[in-house]
């Protein structure tokens, strides 16, 4: 329990915050500006119809060919972004009160020609296939030859192959879990269900068959009369919160475990604390989610509320996070392994949601998983003990006690019949790296590069934070080298996923003269650079003052940090957008 009361107070953080303030689209000034004579010398791919914007973007780690995910298209590129093949996905004709969809039985609802929005795009290297999933027919997913965009299967006919009825980019969120040769891999998916939950689990694990075209692809790993590789929102939490959902924001596995990081509305003592209830505002909360690998029946489902404070002024609801390695120094500052993953998180003001709010305040904060599991595991000691409730009040309505059992806990418990679904009550504080009040971070992404933690943040309104050191929680400004972005850029060249555009069916290409570089590492954490000598032109200063503005930086420099951040926004439509559209389109 001493652990819980572990406060950061006096750590020295080494991690470097990358702070670009510079607009990631050029703007449209009377004369040409250098932000503008640079991007000219970036080739784009654009889309046939303005109106097919991506979605989502994977990018093959072996060979680096980008795969976008659009409305209505699936396209492959080269790593320079020249298309070699597309796939048709829409519109079809469909409606989404159809269930199952037409496509399996007739339907009375009337029929209208539909788009297509890519909701899930993953990339199964093992069968060598792309997982496309879109908005049409209850959310069925296309399986796609890497090499040629061949259909290799597209389930439809069964419940489990309707994995989403959300029409919104970005409400599914899927992690694959691979076995190596001993098991087929898994896939575990995460979905808002938009008051269905009769149709959708939250949250389930699904098999992924080696024949695409297999009747069980998809099908829960376990299910019986009684257990099953799933969570559903039960029908009694709507009764408290009519509008009640669960928005994932991120995912990924570490260990034996797979998390989820969600918002989720909290759960008060009736109906009147519902989002619906006039006069009221709804209260949100940022919980991370925990399940083993191997638990078939969800046992091991823990959820563990996350936030941050700085200057006494929480930070509650989450916009964005990233897993990354904690590197050498940072590692000394958190008291882990270099090795050992830690979880950065940008969070806004608060825990209510208010889209038309003026306010920008947020805060990049990051966290030990080492800290939350510890955490996780002192809440299951203490319930296996008989101490508390479940505490997990949006799937048990009712307060449950925790009930006692002799067993020993250790860091990989997943879990009995018993004690099951858990929540913990207390929330692990995040440390604060940085705050912002002018402009709201919604994206993060982070590397480790000779030892050092780097962290680059995307703003509301269309910026690449860059250029800040962290020291002691002081901020100043750090002389920054262009080839030392280059490479960080490069080294992260198969990780590129968005565009530098206020066209969100743009992506730039490489310029040629840049393009030779790419080649010296594949490996991201082992990158080089050639040696040449450094001139002052090599350099940009970034000065950054308290109001959050800029004097003197280097254009070439911050366009190439620019496609490098935007490059990690794995699969986060919400977040990609929110850069492209310059913050018209909002993280959940």
């Amino acid at each position: 329990m001493a652990s819980h009361n572990r406060r950061w107070n006096f750590v020295t953080f080494s991690c470097c915050i990358i702070v670009l303030l510079v607009p990631l689209v050029a703007p449209r000034p009377q004369q040409p500006s250098a932000a503008s004579i640079v991007l000219e010398e970036y080739n784009t791919f654009r889309a046939e119809n303005p109106e097919w914007t991506f979605n989502h973007l994977a990018v093959d780690r072996k060979n680096g060919n980008v795969f976008l995910g659009a409305v209505n298209r699936i396209y492959k590129l080269s790593p320079e972004l020249d298309v070699q093949v597309s796939h048709q996905t829409g519109p079809e004709e469909d409606n989404r009160n159809c269930y199952p969809p037409r496509i399996v039985q007739p339907c009375s609802e009337p029929l209208t020609l539909t788009n297509n929005v890519n909701k899930m795009l993953l990339m199964d290297y093992r069968e060598n296939r792309l997982l496309a999933c879109g908005s049409l027919y209850q959310g069925i997913c296309k399986l796609l030859r890497l090499d040629d965009l061949f259909k290799l299967g597209e389930p439809f006919h069964k419940k489990e192959h309707y994995l989403s009825g959300v029409n919104e980019s970005g409400s599914v969120f899927g992690v694959i879990v691979s076995y190596g040769d001993a098991s087929p891999d898994k896939l575990f998916v995460a979905t808002a269900v938009d008051g269905r939950p009769e149709y959708f689990p939250t949250i389930s694990s699904r098999k992924l068959t080696r024949n695409s075209e297999e009747d069980g692809m998809f099908a829960y790993v376990f299910h019986d009369e009684f257990v099953a590789s799933m969570i559903k929102i039960p029908s009694d939490t709507f009764t408290v919160v009519p509008d009640f959902d669960i928005y994932y924001i991120y995912g990924f596995s570490s260990g034996n475990f797979v998390y989820f990081l969600t918002l989720q509305p909290e759960m008060g003592g009736g109906p009147t604390t519902g989002s619906s209830a006039a006069g009221r505002e709804q209260v949100y909360t940022s919980k991370l989610v925990r399940l083993c690998k191997d638990d078939t029946a969800f046992n091991s489902y823990v959820e563990v509320p996350l936030g941050c404070v700085k200057d006494g002024v929480e930070y509650r609801l989450l916009q964005a996070a990233y897993l990354s390695k904690a590197g050498s120094i940072l590692a000394r500052s958190l008291g882990v392994g270099p090795d050992d993953d830690i979880l950065y998180a940008v969070f806004s003001k608060g825990q209510k949601r208010r889209p038309k709010e003026s306010s920008q305040e947020s805060a990049l904060c990051v966290f030990t998983l080492k800290e939350i599991n510890e955490r996780i595991k002192d809440r299951l000691q203490s319930c296996y003990k008989g101490e508390g409730t479940l505490d997990l009040a949006w799937l048990k309505v009712k307060d449950i006690s925790c009930s006692s059992a002799l067993l020993t806990i250790d860091d990989n418990f997943c879990g009995l019949d018993m004690n099951a679904p858990l929540g913990v009550s207390e929330m692990v504080r995040g440390i604060p790296l940085f705050s912002e009040s002018k402009d709201k971070m919604t994206s993060v992404i982070a590397y480790v590069y000779k030892n050092h933690s780097l962290a680059f943040v995307g703003t509301k309104g269309g910026r690449l934070k860059k250029g800040i050191d962290v020291t002691g929680g002081q901020i100043f400004a750090k002389r920054q080298n262009s080839n030392f972005d280059a490479l960080l850029l490069w080294c992260r060249f198969v990780l590129l996923d968005l565009a530098v555009d206020e066209n969100p069916g743009l992506v730039p290409k490489i310029p040629a003269n840049r393009r030779e570089y790419r080649q010296k590492s594949t490996d991201t954490n082992k990158c080089s650079w050639p040696n040449h000598q450094e001139t002052d032109s090599q350099h940009s200063d970034v000065l950054v003052r308290p109001d959050g503005q800029t004097t003197r930086t280097h254009a070439r420099t911050n366009l190439l940090v620019a496609i490098s951040v935007i490059a990690d926004l794995r699969g986060k439509k919400q977040q990609m957008m929110s850069l492209l559209s310059l913050g018209q389109t909002e993280t959940k």
